[in-house]
C-alpha cells in the first residue's frame, strides 16, 4: 500500500519539476566529476611530486578552459536545444573525467582537465535553459534553487566516495567511477527530456500553468548576442558573477589542500570534514529559492527580491573571511560552512536573473556569457593562490574573498536597474 500511495504522489508530481530534479542529478554528477581532483589532490601531488603551485597550473588548465567554453556552450545549446546539446557535453566530461585515470605527471594531468572543463561549463547554462523553457517567473528562483543545490551535494558526495575508491583501490578508480556515473545521467536524460512544445507528457493544464504568467517577465529582453553586450542587465550579472565566483572555486579546489597544508589531516579525516560545508552550501541554494518568493509576497518587485536575496548571501561571507581566526580545524570547517551558505544563496540570486533578464531563445548564450565572465574572476583567483598560498598562507585570500563579494553586491544594486512589466502578485498558501 505504501509504495502504491508513493507512486501515486510521484504521479502527481508536475513534469517541470520532475524535468528539473534530473538536472539536479546531472549537476550533481557534474560537480562530482569536477571535485573527485581536489579530494585526490593530496594523493596525486605525493604521486607525481606535485608543488601548490604545480597544482594550481592543473587547476588553471580547468578554469581556462571551461571559461572560453562557458560561451561556446551556451550558443551551441541554444542552437542545438537543450536535449541534445546538454547529452553531448555530458558524455564529453563523462569521458574526459575517466581519462584522468592515464596521467602520468601534472602536465598530462592538466590536459585532461582541460578537456574536462570544456566539456562541463554546459552545465549551468542548460540549467538556466531548462529553467526559463518550463517555469513561470514565479517558480524560477526556486527551480534554479534546485538545480543548483547539485552542485553542493556533488561536492558534499565526492570526499567520502572518492576517498573510499582511493583506499579500496587506487585514485584511477576514483576518476572511472565518477566519470562512468555521468555516462548513464547521460543516457537517461536524452530518453527523457523534450522541450515543453514537443514533450508527450506534458498535460494542457500544465502547459498552461508554464504560460500563464509569463506577462511577469521584464520588459524589452536582449535577444542576440550584440544586444547582450549593450545590455546594462548583462553588465549588471557579470561583473558581480566575476567579483563573487573566486569564492565557490576556492572552496571546490583547495578546501582539501588547506586541511592537509594548515592543520595537516589525512585523507580519512578530509573524507570526515571536508564535505560538511557543502551540505551548508545546500540550504544557501534552498534560500536563494525561498527567500525571493517571501519577499515578492510582501509586495518586492521580482528584481529586487533577487537583489536583497544576494546581498544578504555577500554579507554572510564575513563568516569565512575570519578562518585566519580558528583555533582548530572544526571551527575552520565551520566557517567554511558558513562561507557555502552564503555563496550558493547569493549565486543562486545571480542566476536565476539570467532567466529573469534574457529571452528564452538566448538565455543559454547569456547565460554562458556570464559564466564566462564569472570563470575568469576564479581563474584569476586561483592564480593569486598558486603563487601566494605557500608563501604567506591562505588566510588574507580568504578575508579577500568577502572583500570581493560585498563589492560584487554593490555592483548589482548601481548596474540592475530593470523593472518587471508589472508587479508580481503571489498569493498566500
Amino acid at each position: 500500500m505504501a509504495l502504491r500511495i508513493a507512486g501515486r504522489g510521484w504521479r502527481d508530481v508536475p513534469l517541470r519539476w520532475k524535468l528539473i530534479g534530473l538536472v539536479t542529478l546531472g549537476t550533481i554528477l557534474n560537480y562530482l566529476a569536477r571535485s573527485t581532483l581536489s579530494v585526490a589532490a593530496p594523493r596525486l601531488k605525493t604521486e607525481f611530486g606535485m608543488t601548490t603551485e604545480d597544482y594550481s597550473w592543473v587547476v588553471l588548465a580547468f578554469q581556462a578552459s571551461y571559461t572560453i567554453m562557458q560561451t561556446v556552450a551556451g550558443g551551441v545549446l541554444d542552437a542545438l536545444g537543450t536535449r541534445l546539446g546538454f547529452f553531448l557535453f555530458a558524455v564529453g566530461w563523462a569521458l574526459a573525467n575517466m581519462a584522468h585515470a592515464l596521467a602520468t605527471g601534472w602536465p598530462s594531468l592538466a590536459v585532461f582537465r582541460a578537456l574536462l572543463g570544456a566539456s562541463e561549463a554546459a552545465a549551468i547554462p542548460a540549467g538556466a535553459k531548462t529553467v526559463s523553457e518550463w517555469f513561470p517567473p514565479r517558480e524560477r528562483p526556486l527551480a534554479t534553487s534546485v538545480f543548483q543545490m547539485g552542485t553542493s551535494v556533488g561536492n558534499m558526495i565526492a570526499p567520502p566516495l572518492v576517498a573510499f575508491c582511493i583506499l579500496a583501490w587506487n585514485w584511477q578508480a576514483a576518476f572511472i567511477v565518477t566519470g562512468g556515473l555521468s555516462l548513464i545521467w547521460a543516457l537517461l536524460w536524452y530518453w527523457s527530456y523534450r522541450s515543453p512544445a514537443d514533450h508527450p507528457r506534458l498535460s494542457p493544464a500544465e502547459r498552461a500553468a508554464i504560460t500563464a504568467a509569463r506577462e511577469e517577465d521584464v520588459d524589452a529582453k536582449p535577444a542576440t548576442r550584440k544586444d547582450l553586450l549593450r545590455s546594462r542587465a548583462f553588465w549588471g550579472i557579470a561583473v558581480p558573477r566575476f567579483l563573487a565566483e573566486p569564492a565557490w572555486q576556492t572552496f571546490n579546489f583547495f578546501i582539501p589542500l588547506y586541511l592537509v597544508s594548515v592543520w595537516h589531516l589525512d585523507l580519512k579525516s578530509i573524507a570526515l570534514w571536508a564535505w560538511m560545508p557543502f551540505l551548508a552550501a545546500d540550504f544557501g541554494s534552498l534560500a536563494a529559492g525561498v527567500l525571493p518568493t517571501w519577499l515578492m509576497k510582501r509586495g518586492v518587485p521580482l528584481v529586487a527580491s533577487r537583489k536583497v536575496t544576494m546581498t544578504v548571501g555577500a554579507l554572510c561571507m564575513i563568516g569565512p573571511a575570519c578562518i585566519g581566526l580558528a583555533g582548530s580545524p572544526g571551527v575552520a570547517i565551520i566557517l567554511f560552512c558558513v562561507g557555502g551558505f552564503a555563496h550558493q544563496m547569493l549565486s543562486g540570486a545571480l542566476i536565476t536573473l539570467c532567466a529573469d533578464m534574457f529571452d528564452s531563445r538566448t538565455v543559454g548564450t547569456a547565460s554562458g556569457m556570464v559564466g564566462t565572465s564569472a570563470w575568469i574572476g576564479g581563474m584569476l583567483f586561483t592564480l593569486l593562490i598558486g603563487q601566494s598560498a605557500d608563501a604567506f598562507g591562505y588566510d588574507p585570500l580568504f578575508a579577500a574573498l568577502a572583500a570581493l563579494d560585498l563589492l560584487a553586491a554593490a555592483v548589482l544594486w548601481s548596474l540592475l536597474r530593470a523593472k518587471p512589466r508589472a508587479s508580481v502578485e503571489i498569493q498566500k498558501g
